[in-house]
C-alpha cells in the first residue's frame, strides 16, 4: 500500500488496545551453564491495564493520561516504517510504572500495535514491534501475555537470542484469585540502575537454577493442569523466596517495599496458597483458591491498613486473553455502531 492510500486510510479510523498487566513470578536459570540466562514466569492479570485509542494526526499529539515514554515509542515505530503521518493517542488508563507490572512493555507494544493497523501496515508483528523498541531484554512473558495471555514461561536467552521464545502457555483457572499490594511511595529498580545490578550479581549458584527449574516443571505447570491451587502457590512461594533473596542486596531485602512481608504473612494466613513479589516490585500479591477466600482475606487486610495511605488493594484474576484491539471506521465510532475486533 503506498503511502497517500494509507494516510487516506489512517484519517478514517479509530483503533483502540487494550493491554493487561502482567506479573513476573520469578526467574529460573542465573546461572546459565547450559547456553540461556534467566527464563521467566508470568501471569497476565486483569483489572489493571493500559488502554488507548490512536487517531490520524499530521504529528504526534498525546492526550489524557501522560507517559513521557508514549512520545518516544511513536517516534520509533513511525520512523523505523518510514510512516508519512504522525498519531494522536488518546490515553485512558496506565500501568503504573516501575513497579513490578510490565508497564513499558505493555505500553509499547499498544502504540506500536495500534498504528500499524491505523496505517494498514503489512508487516504486523508484537515480537518484531518489541524488537524494534527494544523490549525483551531479559524476559518475554510481558510480550508473551501480549500476544496470548494466560500463564507464561519464556525459555530466556541465548548469544543470538532477540526476543526470548514463550515455551510454555496454559490457561489460568478461572476461579482462582490474586491480590495484590501496592506501595505508592516506591519504585521497582529500573533503567541504568537495573542493568548494573544484573552486571554485579554473582552468578548463580547451579544446583540453585536447577530447584528453581524443577520447580516450574515438576511442581507449578502440572499443578495448573490439575487445577491444584495449593501446590501452585508452594511451588511459586519457594521459586519468590529463593529469587528474592539472590536479589536481596540490591532492593534491600527480600520485598522492596518495607511493609511487604508482614502484609503477605497476614495474607497467608488467611489462606492465601503462594505469595511473593512482582519483578523489582514494590508490588507484591498473594494467591487463593476461590473469590470467597480472596474476598474475606482482602476484608481484613484493608481495615488492618487503613490508616496507611500509601498501601492499595486490588483483587483481580488472571486474564486468559490476549490484549484486546478494535479497529473502527470513524462514522461507525461516532454512530456507536458495529466495531470489528481484530485478532493480533
Amino acid at each position: 500500500m503506498n503511502k497517500d492510500k494509507r494516510k487516506t486510510n489512517a484519517k478514517s479510523q479509530y483503533v483502540s488496545v487494550i493491554a493487561p498487566a502482567r506479573l513476573h513470578l520469578g526467574f529460573l536459570d542465573l546461572h546459565g551453564g547450559l547456553g540461556r540466562k534467566f527464563g521467566s514466569i508470568g501471569l497476565a492479570v486483569s483489572a489493571i491495564e493500559t488502554s488507548l485509542t490512536a487517531s490520524y494526526s499530521d504529528d504526534i499529539d498525546i492526550k489524557g493520561i501522560f507517559s513521557k515514554r508514549a512520545d518516544t515509542y511513536a517516534e520509533q515505530i513511525l520512523s523505523h516504517f518510514g510512516i508519512d503521518g504522525g498519531v494522536k493517542l488518546s490515553i485512558s488508563s496506565l500501568i503504573p510504572e516501575h513497579a513490578g507490572l510490565g508497564s513499558g512493555t505493555q505500553l509499547s507494544l499498544a502504540i506500536a500495535c495500534a498504528i500499524s493497523r491505523l496505517y494498514n501496515l503489512t508487516d504486523y508483528n508484537p515480537r518484531n514491534f518489541a524488537s524494534i523498541l527494544h523490549r525483551g531484554a531479559r524476559s518475554g512473558i510481558g510480550i508473551g501475555t501480549f500476544m496470548q495471555g494466560g500463564f507464561v514461561i519464556d525459555g530466556g536467552r541465548a548469544e543470538n537470542t532477540d526476543i526470548p521464545p514463550v515455551i510454555t502457555r496454559l490457561p489460568f483457572p478461572e476461579h482462582w484469585r490474586v491480590v495484590l499490594i501496592f506501595d505508592d511511595e516506591l519504585q521497582g529498580i529500573n533503567g541504568s540502575k537495573e542493568r548494573a545490578v544484573f552486571n554485579l550479581l554473582p552468578k548463580m549458584k547451579k544446583d540453585i537454577s536447577g530447584t528453581l527449574c524443577r520447580l516450574a516443571l515438576m511442581q507449578i505447570l502440572p499443578a495448573i493442569m490439575e487445577k491444584n491451587c495449593d501446590d501452585f502457590g508452594k511451588g511459586i512461594t519457594e521459586i519468590q523466596n529463593i529469587v528474592g533473596d539472590y536479589f536481596s542486596q540490591a532492593q534491600g531485602g527480600r520485598y522492596t517495599s518495607p511493609f511487604l512481608k508482614s502484609i503477605l504473612d497476614r495474607l497467608n494466613s488467611e489462606g492465601a496458597s503462594g505469595i511473593g513479589q512482582s519483578s523489582w516490585g514494590p508490588t507484591g500479591f498473594a494467591i487463593f483458591a476461590n473469590e470467597t477466600i480472596a474476598f474475606q482475606a482482602l476484608k481484613k487486610i484493608r481495615n488492618e491498613w487503613q490508616s496507611e495511605s500509601r498501601i492499595r488493594f486490588v483483587m483481580c484474576k488472571g486474564n486468559n486473553n490476549q490484549a484486546g484491539i478494535i479497529v473502527s471506521n470513524k462514522k461507525i465510532l461516532e454512530k456507536n455502531n458495529n466495531q470489528e475486533v481484530k485478532s493480533l
